[in-house]
């Protein structure tokens, strides 16, 4: 959640900021993940970011100590515009597992999760003002290892969301998001859409940094049953 500007004298002595968050929705599971700006001018921060995939059907699932579980790493920029209300964040990841390039198929089973899985060119851009806040996020993720094998995937995933503050603690508003498999080299395999989420979301702030937002509503994709919902907790410091 981005926080209301400041005026530009305190914008230049901004610190380093940490944040933490834990998340759970009904496609990716459980997935913690955690971002860093370090200031390095008055308007421009070194980003950096992972999550921890823990949903076992993107690792192999073979019982290894470390069960492969898919791993995302990145590292970017990040630029406070019109004054720190709008924040604008290219990064440049990888993911490592066997999510994206599963390796050769071994009696139709992918064998062996790889380091640099994937590669995933991100844009994030978030607004927030006293009483809107939006954001903009559209990921690509690509498969590094075994393009032209055959098992391999690619997706791009974007979401958009604007909401109310109807105080200082409390705001909502719409969400859209979409899942898209772009690339599919398995036996069989094709394109597709994976899922398409539309609804609402109400979000809770504190003044140190605390946030909760639960966001649920409709899968538009006619070929999946059921609704979707995803919540988030973290910590600003």
């Amino acid at each position: 959640m981005t926080a209301i500007s400041a005026p530009v004298a305190a914008q230049q002595k901004r610190d380093s900021s940490y944040t933490v968050t834990l998340n759970q929705d009904s496609f990716f599971g459980f997935n913690p993940s955690f971002s860093g700006l370090i200031p390095v001018n008055d308007t421009t921060d070194f980003s950096f970011y992972g999550t921890f995939w823990t949903k076992p059907a993107f690792g192999l699932g073979q019982g290894n100590s470390g069960d492969d579980l898919w791993t995302e790493f990145g590292i970017g920029a990040n630029f406070n515009l019109d004054g720190g209300k709008l924040k604008v964040k290219p990064q440049i990841g990888i993911t490592n597992g066997s999510l994206l390039s599963g390796g050769a198929l071994v009696r139709g089973t992918s064998a062996g999760a790889r380091f640099l899985d994937g590669i995933v060119p991100s844009l994030t851009v978030n607004y927030a003002d006293d009483k809107l806040e939006g954001e903009f996020y559209g990921g690509y993720y690509a498969a590094l290892s075994q393009r032209n094998g055959n098992a391999s995937l690619d997706f791009l995933h974007t979401w958009v969301n604007i909401g109310y503050k109807a105080s200082s603690n409390v705001s909502f508003g719409p969400h859209y998001e979409i899942l898209s498999n772009t690339r599919n080299t398995y036996p069989g395999g094709r394109a597709s859409k994976t899922y398409e989420w539309l609804g609402g979301y109400v979000q809770f702030a504190l003044p140190k940094g605390f946030f909760a937002r639960f966001t649920a509503g409709a899968d538009l994709d006619k070929d999946n049953a059921g609704d979707f919902y995803k919540m988030s907790v973290g910590m600003s410091f």
